[in-house]
């Protein structure tokens, strides 16, 4: 199985530099620290710290587990943007841990995750394609998306990473 940590690295990175400019919009208009980490879309979504820590778990979580590797816990702390940058930067440091090898064999594991109370099974390459990728990509444009409609100046070209 091809190894999928330079996809989630490229895309984490993308995310940093759209946290940056979060953090910039914030002092640019005296908005405390605080605020941004709080916002949401809509009432019964989760705010934005939410988004991105959930992104770096699914970023973390899936190569780790294909892998054979223990999924490292995060504390999900994070209150300010500048600490979600931190979020992201150990999700980053973890990834560049994983040897190319360690992916040889994994299209043959079984993946157990976790989701809420239920226990859920998957063939690897099905829980890579079918369940990580787009989860990791769901949350993350779920933050792009509730930076952008608070007016932080962030593009398409921005998520993608160009």
């Amino acid at each position: 199985m091809q190894n999928p940590t330079p996809m989630f690295v490229h895309s984490l990175t993308a995310l940093s530099k759209i946290l940056d400019k979060a953090e910039a919009f914030a002092e640019a208009k005296k908005i405390k620290a605080d605020v941004l980490p709080q916002l949401r879309l809509i009432a019964d979504m989760l705010p934005l710290w939410r988004q991105v820590t959930i992104a770096c778990d699914h970023a973390k979580g899936a190569p780790a587990r294909l892998a054979g590797l223990e999924v490292p816990s995060f504390a999900d702390t994070e209150t300010t943007v500048a600490e979600l940058k931190e979020r992201v930067a150990k999700t980053i440091a973890f990834l560049s841990t994983i040897p190319e090898d360690a992916f040889e064999g994994a299209e043959a594991r079984t993946i157990v995750v976790k989701a809420g109370p239920r226990e859920l099974t998957f063939a690897a390459p099905q829980y890579l394609a079918g369940y990580a990728i787009p989860n990791f990509y769901f949350h993350m444009a779920t933050a792009y998306n509730i930076l952008r409609s608070n007016g932080v100046e962030i593009g398409k070209t921005d998520f993608l990473g160009g």
